[in-house]
């Protein structure tokens, strides 16, 4: 338990850059250094963890918690992997909340925003050039993204996707009965949250939702914040959005903590203790239920089918919202420029995106100073 504590609280303080590189540092710490999974059990809890919704990175973390603990050693490794960038974002949120209408506040952001656009359309290219593996998947993709501009449901389109693929893929496999059920599972399995005021109740539920349904890259959570608290319930505007993915962005540890500075302006510590919870709960119960499986998941045609069509699903909700936010970061030329330079950096060179926010935020203060 000391080590799993000591591990993870290093890694929650300086596990910078994403899923994909927090995976990366665990396996050396793990695999390499302590010898505590084989390569091939490593590779088998990601395996699982992208088979489920939720953060990718903090699952594995709670897997490795699990095998060296019990249900016990999870509830450490996850606590101590999601609390110190928790932490983090609660006094940047603080920060952000009394100062943010300062010039010099306001030019760090005016540089940032341009630069997350950059930072998520790599990410896109990136995570589409795998997940999007052939053209049926792009076709796929491409109606998706069509349906969502009509107004359609991002988790009914997420689920359906999966669905489709699985079945295609698996028909002979699947009597006619077997694909109705599954297909009214998935819609019935739907948690409906009309517009309602705003209440921490409204506020735990909603992104226990999120946590509970959310497939693919921490990125793909812009689709859901931004249907849920900017489109339905109206709590959000497309700026603060921006400025809640800016700092998860800028900050160690998982992505999904956009949820703690989201929570903090709106309902101060007490909204970010709730919405912090909601998120990550999911994910505590889904590993604990999973991890005896992962040798079976691991070979499963459904599951494998399944979540091909959630990952093209995935990557046109993070196209489409993407679209969306960038009218409300790309406002000038000064801010086209640095979009521009951003995305050029990071499709030449392997730079962590924290650096390149810092980057943006020293431009932006610059060009303020000077206009």
């Amino acid at each position: 338990m000391r080590e799993l504590t000591s591990l993870f609280l290093r890694l929650g303080f300086t596990a910078f850059g994403g899923p994909a590189a927090h995976i990366a540092m665990m396996r050396t710490e793990v695999v390499d250094k302590r010898k505590w999974l084989s390569e091939q059990q490593f590779l088998d809890l990601v395996g699982a963890s992208n088979l489920i919704p939720g953060p990718s990175s903090t699952e594995v973390a709670h897997h490795i918690g699990y095998l060296r603990g019990g249900w016990k050693g999870m509830l450490l490794a996850g606590a101590c992997f999601i609390l110190p960038a928790t932490l983090i974002v609660l006094a940047i949120a603080m920060f952000y909340e009394r100062f943010n209408q300062l010039p010099a506040v306001a030019g760090l952001l005016y540089g940032i925003k341009p630069v997350v656009i950059a930072i998520i359309l790599h990410a896109l290219w990136i995570l589409g050039r795998v997940a999007i593996k052939n053209v049926w998947l792009v076709t796929l993709a491409a109606f998706v993204l069509a349906l969502y501009f009509l107004g359609f449901n991002e988790i009914l389109l997420l689920l359906g996707s999966g669905i489709l693929v699985m079945v295609v893929r698996n028909f002979r496999k699947l009597s006619g009965s077997n694909i109705y059920s599954i297909g009214t599972l998935g819609i019935s399995a739907l948690p409906v949250l009309a517009a309602q005021p705003f209440s921490l109740a409204a506020l735990f539920l909603t992104f226990l939702k999120i946590g509970a349904v959310m497939y693919g890259s921490g990125y793909v959570l812009l689709a859901f914040l931004r249907a849920d608290f900017v489109e339905r319930l109206g709590w959000l505007t497309d700026t603060q959005l921006l400025d809640a993915v800016a700092i998860g962005q800028f900050t160690p540890g998982p992505l999904f903590t956009t949820a703690t500075f989201i929570g903090y302006l709106l309902a101060g510590v007490p909204g970010a203790v709730v919405a912090t919870v909601g998120i990550f709960l999911p994910s505590f119960i889904v590993v604990a239920a999973t991890n005896p499986w992962i040798s079976r998941m691991r070979e499963s045609a459904l599951a494998s089918a399944f979540l091909d069509g959630v990952n093209a699903a995935a990557i046109a909700l993070m196209a489409a919202v993407t679209w969306l936010l960038s009218g409300s970061s790309i406002i000038d030329a000064p801010t086209l420029v640095l979009a521009l330079a951003a995305a050029l950096i990071l499709f030449r060179y392997k730079i962590n995106s924290a650096w390149l926010v810092l980057g943006g935020a020293v431009a932006g203060l610059l060009i303020s100073l000077v206009g």
